[in-house]
């Protein structure tokens, strides 16, 4: 009988749900083994039988176990049919030959498509966010907010909704004011300003490889160079590396996804940060940090940023609400650092100011505990979620396929067989009503077409079983 550690911040099936999660992953109980019934268990650890019935229903939805008619409870998981990690990026500095735009546009259209399992889709799906909260926060600040929110909002933003996100930075060590944040339309818009304010047409910036196609399309758009570096897909990019390339090149930023990265999921360790804050604050180059995932983490505590170990003002730190709570609503925000004033310059030229009612009502929604609560549900669901995937990821592709291992975030990145073209894969799949975002998207050379990004930031249903359970079917039948 498995000993139940005490944690009284936990529910108490939280804790008996954990204490068997352990055992499972490490393979202590395996797969086909029986779990103690409810009511010995209820016995042995002075629980009623609702709460060991809660904690097996929970381990249930994360497809760790399953129920067996007049049976009992057995281990349907097992971690050694894993797919194998994926390996470190080594970036080839050679452009691409072929037209990318128009497979990330031909993506996009699907967006809005109806029917489709949209794998593609890096947002969290209606379905898993808080839409009656929020509606109703945003008909509250329409009612508040002079003229009913049709007037212009300052050009720094709400206040309110700053000191929320101020207050909300001493969950990952930072230490920020209203003063240093300005509002934006999402994370993207304040990235582009950051790379607007540091950069000028022909310089050179660095990112990790495979890299959110975005940010890669925009610093294309402004006639920037891309240097791609290698990246870990657990720990991200290595200062040594990052040393490297500013020995041979000329770089003027760095854009890195510190926390659960899009694509690779990595999160950077904590003395990795700081050494890499320090190297770039040596050389003077500035760090563009996009911390967009940073709330969305699987253990008990959320990573740090890359902004909480800056003493010069040189890490921009950007993130928003779009990838936890509602992506329509487009409001995110950057800490600029000692670039504020370049960057609110910017905002003024090219927006004037942030959608004032949206503001008010995510501010509102920050301010009430509504998003903690939010938050926590929303990291159970997804935790779910990413082993429900691994585990049918590892049952019905090819056994050479090998997938990254996210400790947050909802996006896996998966290397099929080199003679599979993703792009391919994906025109396959639309015929079946499945979408992916096929690898070539992340990089401006010719690498990762046998790769694909994969979202797992919908309600798990049979329904996505079975998309998943087609999918590997059409890789195994393009080999």
């Amino acid at each position: 009988m498995p000993t139940i550690h005490n944690r009284k911040s936990d529910h108490l099936y939280l804790r008996i749900a954990e204490t068997f999660e352990h055992q499972i992953m490490d393979e202590v109980l395996k797969i086909g083994d029986k779990l103690p019934s409810v009511r010995l268990l209820s016995k042995e650890q002075g629980s009623s039988v609702s709460t060991i019935l809660q904690a097996y229903y929970h381990l249930e939805g994360k497809g760790l176990i399953e129920s067996r008619p007049q049976s009992g409870y057995y281990v349907r998981f097992n971690p050694s049919r894993f797919p194998k990690k994926i390996e470190k990026s080594n970036p080839l500095q050679t452009m691409r030959t072929k037209n990318v735009e128009a497979i990330i546009g031909e993506v996009y259209e699907d967006f809005s498509l109806h029917g489709v399992t949209k794998f593609s889709l890096s947002v969290p799906a209606p379905e898993i966010l808080p839409l009656a909260k929020l509606n109703k926060a945003m008909m509250q600040a329409l009612r508040d907010l002079p003229a009913n929110g049709t007037s212009y909002e300052q050009i720094v933003g709400n206040d309110l909704l700053r000191r929320q996100v101020a207050r909300w930075s001493m969950h990952w060590g930072g230490h920020l004011q209203p003063g240093d944040l300005i509002t934006t339309s999402g994370c993207m818009n304040a990235i582009s300003y950051c790379l607007m304010a540091l950069t000028k047409p022909g310089d050179t910036i660095a990112v990790e490889s495979p890299v959110y196609f975005g940010m890669l399309r925009f610093a294309q758009s402004i006639g920037l160079k891309v240097l791609e570096l290698p990246t870990d897909p657990d720990t991200g990019v290595d200062p040594d590396d990052i040393k490297n390339a500013l020995l041979k090149h000329n770089i003027k930023a760095c854009f890195l996804v510190t926390n659960f990265s899009n694509p690779l999921g990595y999160c950077m360790p904590d003395e990795q940060k700081k050494a890499l804050v320090d190297l770039l604050s040596r050389h003077g180059v500035p760090l563009i940090e996009d911390d967009l995932y940073g709330d969305v983490y699987f253990g008990k505590t959320r990573p740090r940023s890359c902004k909480s170990f800056d003493v010069e003002g040189n890490v921009l730190w950007c993130s928003s609400i779009s990838k936890t709570l509602a992506p329509g609503y487009r409001v995110g925000w950057v800490a600029p650092g000692k670039y504020f004033d370049k960057v609110k310059r910017l905002k003024m030229y090219h927006s004037i100011t942030s959608a004032t009612a949206q503001q008010a009502a995510i501010a509102s929604f920050l301010a009430t505990g509504r998003y903690e609560y939010h938050l926590r549900k929303l990291r159970q669901t997804l935790h779910s979620n990413s082993l429900q995937f691994t585990r049918a990821i590892g049952e019905y592709f090819p056994e050479n396929v090998k997938m990254t291992a996210p400790k947050g975030g909802f996006i896996l990145w998966l290397e099929l067989d080199k003679k599979i073209d993703t792009y391919h894969l994906y025109q396959e799949a639309m015929q079946h009503k499945i979408s992916v975002a096929p690898g070539t998207m992340f990089t401006l050379q010719e690498r990762y077409q046998n790769c694909m990004r994969l979202s797992y930031g919908m309600q798990w249903t049979p329904e996505i079983d079975k998309a998943l359970k087609k999918l590997g079917n059409l890789v195994k039948g393009m080999m």
